[in-house]
């Protein structure tokens, strides 16, 4: 009987010992370690996906669980509690804020970047140029036919953007049409990839969409996690992106100005290109916490340095140097 207890006495012994080990090898939750939620604007999401590619290559022991969403779902889950940290087209409000702090959250919010809202349609379509008033008078359903914009025989305008809730939308409603609703000719196709499967389809397509989209950088898709942290953990200052040329992108008039601008890097930091929006990270996560951590990974140097690859304006540009080649 003592002979059966010693070895019970033993195996609990064992057990015990075994369990602490476990409890000690787990990776505890701190700044670079851990896991956590974020919830991102799908409108923004190639960027985003580097940034946690990078992080999580940094950091090994972090994993960043992202969902890309329409804008509202994503403030929602914010304001219900649900995750700690969004990206979005805008700061929160002083309201929305106040709210948060009622539920002892300490909320901090970043302008990450500024992006521009590019209009790209297909290379068969000979228009090149808009004017504001012309963008605007389209997606009202005011202007109806590509023949009202430039003499040929494309027929009816037809408007491709993402999601009917898109952060994009409410972006060119409120910053064009002052709130009214667009016109019956604007469709959502459901995904940014399939805003320029329309585009490619329909000859009388335009769509609208962020201009990281648009670069070259999308090849950056095709890097390893390894060779994409490479390029922007050294110290070495990184190149911008420049357009591609399987969509024709549309050069925008600035009202008053006699000539029109793509939406290039150059003429975004310069203001010249005058549709562009502001991009915000906000969290409830605290300082010491992978919620923090990752906050200040993309508001940090790194970050930025991603930001600058994907063909949009990091909102901390130091060290901008415009290069001109002929």
């Amino acid at each position: 009987m003592n002979k059966y207890t010693l070895l019970a006495a033993l195996a609990s012994i064992a057990i015990c010992s075994l369990s602490s080990c476990l409890k000690y090898e787990k990776s505890p939750n701190s700044h670079t370690t851990g896991t956590t939620t974020m919830m991102c604007d799908n409108t923004f999401e190639n960027i985003m996906r580097q940034e946690v590619d990078v992080f999580e290559y940094q950091y090994p022991e972090a994993h960043i669980l992202t969902r890309y969403v329409p804008q509202t779902e994503a403030l929602d889950s914010l304001m219900s509690l649900n995750t700690k940290t969004i990206v979005i087209a805008r700061d929160l409000t002083d309201k929305e804020k106040d709210y948060l702090k009622s539920k002892n959250k300490m909320v901090r919010s970043s302008r990450i970047a500024v992006d521009a809202v590019a209009l790209i349609v297909n290379p068969a379509n000979p228009v090149g140029k808009l004017t504001i008033k012309e963008v605007a008078e389209i997606l009202a359903g005011e202007s109806t036919d590509w023949n009202d914009i430039q003499p040929n025989d494309l027929g009816p305008i037809r408007v491709f953007f993402d999601h009917k809730s898109s952060s994009l939308v409410k972006y060119m409603r409120d910053s064009l049409l002052n709130g009214r609703e667009l016109g019956p000719n604007v469709y959502a196709q459901g995904s940014i990839p399939a805003v320029f499967k329309a585009v490619m389809e329909h000859k009388n397509g335009i769509g609208v969409l962020g201009v990281s989209w648009i670069t070259s950088d999308m090849s950056s898709a095709d890097l390893t996690a390894d060779e994409l942290a490479q390029q922007v953990l050294c110290d070495e200052p990184v190149q911008g992106a420049t357009l591609v040329d399987s969509v024709k992108v549309l050069s925008i008039y600035k009202p008053g100005e006699a000539r029109a601008y793509k939406p290039y890097q150059e003429y975004i930091f310069t203001g010249d290109y005058p549709l562009f929006r502001q991009i915000y990270m906000i969290t409830t996560g605290a300082s010491g916490s992978l919620a923090g951590g990752f906050y200040s990974f993309v508001t940090g140097n790194i970050g930025q340095k991603i930001i600058l690859k994907t063909g949009i304006m990091p909102a901390r540009a130091n060290r901008i140097q415009v290069v001109e080649l002929k």
